[in-house]
């Protein structure tokens, strides 16, 4: 009997692996992540996972250990991973923002720009893209790895640090102050090769991605439904801010219709009110699973 097909897939091990198990939970597959081992069980026969650090993933996927998997861009970047960049995932920890890296300083140093820093040292995990980045602005700097609790390194054990910051917070608490962005990353799927080349496996990879963008957009949008009056129509889509055009349904009564539309979650504080005093009637806001365009 031939073997069925599988997908290699990387899980994100460490501070991102409790969101990327929660995303996946949302497009449609449960992840069991349990004890110490490193091959968590999903529900779905045709993927196997396996947990690696978001900081080797690339790597492994570059050399086809793994199919796919997910990882920052500033990992593809600090490993120059020839991989294909299936799509962006923009999520984190602790929010759906990009985090940054930046080169900070102690609050009270003189440094006030990178080039301030010729000489000096930079504590960092990200090595050798923050030694690229020195070289092409031509600052002779000495870059050392940093193991961990890298904020609490300068001025003793450093001269300046390249860290990654959702908030800022870390790096106010520490007394650091920021001088310079060195990038911005987010979340990305991303692919081996020959697996990309592969029509099963980039169909499945494809299905991933559709889903994964789809939990992600629901996530920050609902739906609303309401009926109003033709005469009101007008006015009521006049003030909907609508993802596509609304979907209207005739009702029994000839002079009604149902408006059924998405609009962000933010907005419906603003939205509802507005239709309200635009005729309105019976407005029912509901959360969505997923939305695919």
């Amino acid at each position: 009997m031939p073997q069925k097909n599988k997908l290699k897939l990387g899980i994100p091990k460490g501070s991102l692996q409790d969101a990327t198990i929660a995303l996946f939970e949302r497009a449609g597959w449960r992840i069991y992540a349990s004890g110490r081992s490193y091959f968590p069980t999903i529900d779905d026969t045709e993927i196997e996972c396996m947990l690696v650090r978001a900081q080797e993933m690339a790597r492994y996927v570059e050399h086809g250990a793994l199919d796919a998997g997910l990882t920052g861009n500033d990992w593809v970047l600090e490993n120059q991973s020839d991989v294909e960049r299936v799509t962006s995932l923009t999520y984190s920890k602790q929010s759906r923002v990009p985090v940054k890296w930046v080169l900070a300083v102690p609050e009270d140093s003189p440094f006030q720009k990178p080039e301030d820093l010729a000489g000096k040292t930079i504590a960092t995990e990200l090595v050798e893209y923050t030694k690229r980045y020195f070289a092409g602005k031509n600052i002779p700097v000495k870059v050392e790895f940093s193991w961990g609790a890298t904020e609490v390194k300068p001025p003793t054990l450093a001269d300046a640090i390249v860290e990654v910051t959702e908030t800022g917070s870390s790096l106010r608490a520490n007394r650091l102050r920021i001088i310079e962005t060195l990038m911005e990353s987010e979340t990305q799927l991303i692919a081996n090769k020959a697996a990309w080349a592969d029509d099963w496996k980039r169909s499945k990879i494809e299905t991933l991605s559709l889903m994964l963008n789809g939990a992600m957009d629901a996530e920050v949008q609902v739906g609303l439904m309401l009926n109003v009056r033709k005469a009101d129509l007008n006015n009521v889509i006049g003030v909907l801010p609508a993802l596509n055009s609304p979907t209207i349904s005739q009702l029994r009564d000839d002079d009604w219709v149902a408006l059924n539309t998405i609009l962000e979650t933010r907005l419906v504080r603003d939205v509802i009110p507005k239709l309200k005093a635009a005729g309105g009637t019976g407005i029912v806001e509901y959360p969505l699973s997923k939305v695919v365009l």
